[in-house]
């Protein structure tokens, strides 16, 4: 059933399958695309455009600097850790053209965090933002990293918007702490080092690791994905495959607000837009809505990349209501689950349906998205081509359609693994290739997929299954309420007790009678909440996605369980 289930299920135009194998590797698909597009628009940042005539003549320049003024050797790991700035591609494909292996670090981290995944991906080299640079000081001591090149926001602008925007960061914003790296090579001179110079391009095979992924921590300590180029270039051209009838090659104009260190921003912004020749305009702090606002308001712009919590926060914004939306035709939705209240919202404000997806790290990370020609509300849509799916129960044994089982996925995008961590890589990755998600799904008789919730989240009262994603919809619906999330809280008499958190909208009061009056009258007995606490914010993730194992502790804490 699995093989050939979904080949009749794309829409006319879509192939079931891709050539995961057209290009040997990342540096073959950026060059052919630099070239092919050269003249075209690659990124925009800070009142900046770089088309891609110069994003390969500028990543060059960045790897015959490290390739002629360093010791590094191809495979050699070097952590990238920027947020959306011009910078940032430049940097990632240098260090992919001198063969190395990118790490992808959170600006945010804390130094605990920065020493981990230094030290655990045995980096060598370090690109970072002045502002994080006083972290590096005192990390970099317990790590094996060499080379540290330290860039500040407006380094790739014009030289006096550049002094312009260097000094406001610095001296009236003061967002730069005082650090003392005597070894650190600013990247302005590291650049002029390489200039003129001709990089020779590392020819990695396919199966060698591009990327080092690591996955955020929510559920312990970071591993690193290994995401190799066959990986990475089969989402590429599986995304293309999916979205190609939608997206123009060397016209679209992307919105670009979730950070491009995070894999379903890099996938999407650095590596599948490259390959059509489209424009991404960076938004360096998605947190400064009226910002990022004013922004969008310069451009004429087609797609729109976010999730959820964003969605609410701009549709929240009457300056981002009153914006032209006459271009917008796609908008996608990923990293965690659309909620039906903001789907129709965001469709009310922009004249835009959302197409929801689901992605992992591990997988690159798309699997599945709704194509835009039917797009299916409350579902993550179709496997993308070349992708097989199934559900399993806790034994493993693969359930019929239509029943709830863990899903698991099959592909070429796929990972090869966790970085020296086979015991783990065992455990979610079975000898056939097939990886189990972690998440509960069920496959319907169309073809498309529903994600009820994270295996680890699920909540169990008296023996029956609760998804917190069924309680946070239902919740989201209540005027008033700006966020929620539910969670399992420890209970003697039915094993486990759902607790709901709310954020309520700016000027809006609700009651805790308010709340399971209209929990009672959407959802059956065992499934309403026994507690209700109102916060001003949740714990989130980097990109705005909602903590709920940080709930849990708080909770477990509280009763002195952790």
């Amino acid at each position: 059933m699995i093989e050939n289930f979904w080949k009749d299920k794309y829409p006319a135009g879509v192939p079931a399958e891709i050539d995961a194998d057209k290009y040997p590797n990342i540096q073959s698909v950026l060059k052919e695309s630099c070239q092919r597009f050269a003249d075209k628009p690659a990124f925009s940042n800070l009142g900046k455009t770089l088309n891609y005539g110069e994003l390969y003549r500028l990543s060059g320049e960045f790897a015959a600097y490290l390739q002629q003024h360093t010791d590094l050797q191809p495979g050699d790991r070097i952590a990238v850790q920027m947020p959306n700035v011009l910078q940032y591609p430049v940097v990632v494909f240098g260090a992919m053209r001198a063969g190395l292996v990118v790490v992808n670090t959170n600006p945010l981290y804390t130094v605990r965090e920065m020493e981990h995944q230094f030290n655990d991906s045995g980096a060598k080299a370090l690109v970072c933002l002045a502002n994080m640079a006083h972290l590096a000081e005192d990390v970099l001591p317990k790590t094996g990293v060499k080379h540290v090149i330290v860039t500040e926001v407006g380094d790739l602008l014009p030289p006096l918007k550049r002094l312009l925007v260097n000094s406001v960061v610095k001296y009236v914003k003061k967002m730069v702490p005082a650090y003392h790296l005597p070894q650190a090579v600013k990247l302005n001179d590291a650049m002029a080092l390489g200039r003129g110079k001709t990089p020779r391009d590392a020819q990695p095979q396919a199966d060698d690791v591009a990327v080092l992924q690591y996955t955020g921590g929510t559920t312990g300590v970071a591993k690193g994905a290994m995401l190799t180029h066959r990986n990475l270039i089969a989402n590429m051209l599986q995304c293309k495959a999916l979205m190609g009838a939608n997206l123009n090659e060397g016209s679209e104009i992307l919105i670009t607000p979730l950070p491009l260190y995070h894999i379903y921003a890099f996938t999407f912004h650095c590596m599948a837009m490259m390959l059509t020749g489209n424009h991404n305009i960076l938004i360096t702090n998605p947190r400064d809505l009226p910002s990022m606002v004013k922004e969008l308001s310069r451009w004429k712009f087609t797609g729109f990349v976010g999730l959820n919590t964003l969605f609410v926060a701009l549709c929240h914004s009457d300056d981002f209501v009153r914006l032209d939306f006459s271009a917008l035709k796609l908008t996608l939705s990923g990293g965690m689950a659309l909620q039906l209240a903001t789907a129709e919202r965001w469709k009310e404000v922009t004249g835009c349906a959302i197409c929801e997806g689901f992605g992992m790290t591990e997988t690159s990370p798309v699997v599945s998205v709704n194509p835009f020609q039917a797009i299916q509300l409350g579902t993550i849509g179709i496997p993308v081509p070349s992708t097989q799916c199934k559900v399993i129960d806790d034994q493993g044994v693969e359930q019929p359609l239509g029943s709830i089982g863990e899903l698991c996925v099959k592909g070429p995008q796929v990972m090869k693994g966790y970085w020296l961590r086979q015991d783990a890589t065992d455990e979610i990755l079975d000898a056939e290739g097939w990886l189990k998600t972690g998440d509960i799904a069920v496959i319907q008789d169309d073809g498309y997929l529903r994600i009820v919730d994270r295996k680890k989240d699920m909540i169990l009262v008296s023996g029956f299954n609760v998804y917190p994603n069924e309680l946070e919809d239902v919740l989201a619906t209540l005027p008033g309420v700006l966020q929620c999330a539910a969670i399992g809280v420890p209970d003697e008499r039915s094993g486990e007790a759902i607790k709901m958190f709310v954020v309520t909208k700016p000027g809006i009061s609700l009651t805790k009678e308010q709340v399971l009056t209209h929990m009672r009258a959407n959802l059956t007995g065992y499934k309403m909440p026994k507690a209700v606490e109102f916060r001003d914010a949740l714990p989130t993730t980097n990109v705005g996605k909602i903590l709920r194992r940080e709930l849990r502790d708080e909770e477990l804490k509280k009763l002195g369980k952790k």
